[in-house]
């Protein structure tokens, strides 16, 4: 398997996997206040929202290089 049909794949499950969770969530730890030995840290949970446009977009393309990816001119 080539490089450009791997990335094709990638795209399209990508593209995939964008359309039907929407986004994704991680949590990010800060350090909220240091008093001497002491550290308190906050644990927020951040969402990302994936536009519809780019989950289509990526299965798009990645449908463009699978095809049209091992042609030759």
């Amino acid at each position: 398997m080539n490089a450009g049909r791997l990335a094709a794949i990638v795209l399209i499950v990508g593209g995939v996997l964008a359309l039907v969770y929407g986004g994704f969530s991680y949590t990010q730890e800060t350090v909220g206040a240091k008093l001497g030995p002491i550290e308190l840290t906050v644990k927020e949970q951040k969402n990302v929202n994936v536009p519809l446009w780019a989950g289509i977009g990526a299965i798009a393309i990645g449908g463009a290089l699978l095809v049209f990816g091992g042609r030759k001119g």
